[in-house]
């Protein structure tokens, strides 16, 4: 992510309006005031809140938290560019005694207008007591970057009756009259403000931190039944649409093992698209003549795509795939698979759904249409379609094929899951779930176009059944230990 240029060299002049009724006021004006006690609700639930954040926005993100409170949020994220806005002077010298380098401004949300743009804008909880959310939600849009994301939060509404039994028994600060949603009702708000859920997170069932209260607050706001008693959720938001992108080039990358009789027909078949198109072998390790076959069609070639050939040093499709990446020129990125499976006429549909705005990340899904005889054996199908609904659980995303080879994204997103890999590891032989992973953790909008697979006429799989199940059933512990559960 990219912050746009600073339109202003210092922060605006203070609103003059007043957004605060005098009940809301003298209520925030009480919390900023009041400590947190160790192993409160308060204290808890922000404690809750920083691991998530911290989790979500990328460290090199500029960030701006809408309704700042006391600042602990603000002042826990280690982001060099945070900006905090609140209407209450009172908030903003809390938060700059707790971190004079953050940027302060004193404003309304409703009528917010900095002059600048930022990657992640924070509005925790603010829905329940702005007197207008959708102006709230379309303020906070003109300031995000084309790229951003909005992270809010709001309570669910199913608590709204123990929060007001808990200010009856005293152990909730008594507030005014709050907003509560249902989830069809953000939904409607977040259309009307030309917002997209690109995913959500739902949070706590025990706002405390007594012994276990730790591990119960991990697992069970993630499954159900007891994900319908989650405290919280965070939702993620992006512009809908994205931005449209003008011509860009496009690398496809093919990794090659032992795939000499496909490498002609990938050349002859790929379409020109965008701005220009390169196509890039990266042989791995052959035991028939792929590599002589590759290096004598690129010498030979004179048509309109720019050829690249290279050997990897290492072994497995996603040791070739990252390789390949690492060489392109192209802005976006494309994985075709050289056994051609998956035909190489169908990437116009691919390079489409991403230059026009609509996903920020697609593959394809083989378990849509109907399949040529031999395409899949039986046994790898039921193994696909288990794993696609295990991710899709993992992920909170609808996946319905995890393994299918072609995978496309913008060159500049690829390199923002390349610099956080050190959060995964170097975990995946297959180069699929580095992707699929990296995206998610990079809250990027991701898409399945639906593709016909063709039985193979070269070769054998590369794939064994039964070995390669074992490493997928790891990375589904993987990723509910890195993604789901965190």
């Amino acid at each position: 992510m990219q912050s746009a240029t600073l339109d202003h060299p210092s922060p605006p002049a203070p609103a003059e309006s007043e957004p605060f009724a005098p009940e809301w006021r003298a209520y925030f004006t009480r919390l900023v005031q009041n400590a947190l006690p160790v192993g409160g609700p308060r204290r808890a639930l922000q404690r809750d809140l920083i691991h998530a954040l911290r989790l979500a926005i990328p460290a090199s993100a500029s960030v701006l938290e809408v309704g700042v409170g006391g600042g602990s949020v603000l002042a826990a994220l280690p982001n060099q560019v945070r900006w905090g806005v609140d209407a209450l002077p009172e908030a903003l010298s809390a938060t700059g005694a707790r971190d004079p380098r953050i940027t302060l401004v004193k404003g309304d949300a409703m009528t917010l207008s900095l002059g600048r743009k930022f990657d992640a804008i924070v509005c925790d909880r603010l829905c329940h007591t702005t007197p207008d959310v959708q102006r709230v939600l379309e303020r906070m849009a003109m300031h995000l970057e084309d790229d951003g994301r909005i992270f809010l939060t709001c309570f669910n509404f199913l608590w709204s009756l123990p929060l007001a039994v808990g200010e009856k028994l005293g152990m909730k600060l008594p507030s005014p009259h709050e907003n509560w949603f249902s989830e069809s009702a953000l939904a409607d708000l977040f259309k009307l403000a030309d917002l997209e859920v690109v995913r959500f997170d739902d949070r706590m069932v025990l706002p405390t931190e007594l012994p276990g209260a730790g591990l119960l607050n991990r697992f069970a706001p993630k499954v159900w039944p007891t994900r319908t008693s989650a405290l919280y959720r965070v939702y993620t938001l992006a512009r809908a649409g994205g931005k449209k992108a003008v011509k860009p080039t496009v690398s496809v990358v093919v990794p090659a093992r032992n795939e000499s009789g496909n490498i002609e027909a990938a050349v002859q078949r790929t379409p020109v698209m965008g701005g220009g198109t390169e196509l890039i072998f990266v042989e791995g390790n052959s035991t028939d003549d792929t590599w002589a076959t590759i290096q004598r069609v690129v010498r030979d070639y004179k048509g309109p795509l720019t050829l690249k050939a290279m050997q990897q040093a290492g072994k497995g499709k996603g040791d070739a795939v990252r390789k390949g990446f690492s060489e392109a020129t192209g802005d976006i990125l494309m994985i075709l698979d050289a056994d051609l499976t998956v035909q190489p006429e169908e990437l116009p549909k691919f390079f489409d759904a991403l230059a026009s705005g609509k996903t920020d990340y697609v593959h394809g899904t083989r378990l849509v249409y109907p399949m040529e005889d031999e395409a899949m054996r039986f046994l790898n199908r039921i193994g696909n379609t288990f794993f696609a609904e295990a991710f899709s659980f993992l992920l909170d995303r609808p996946i319905k094929d995890t393994l299918c080879g072609t995978k496309v994204l913008w060159k500049k997103d690829y390199q923002r899951i390349a610099d956080d890999r050190a959060y995964f590891g170097d975990f995946d032989p297959f180069g699929d779930f580095d992707l699929i992973f990296g995206a998610a953790r990079q809250n990027l909008r991701i898409l399945e176009i639906p593709i016909r697979y063709k039985a193979r006429t070269y070769g054998e799989t590369n794939i064994s059944r039964f070995r390669h199940g074992l490493l997928l059933l790891r990375m589904s512990a993987f990723a509910a230990k890195k993604i789901k559960f965190v």
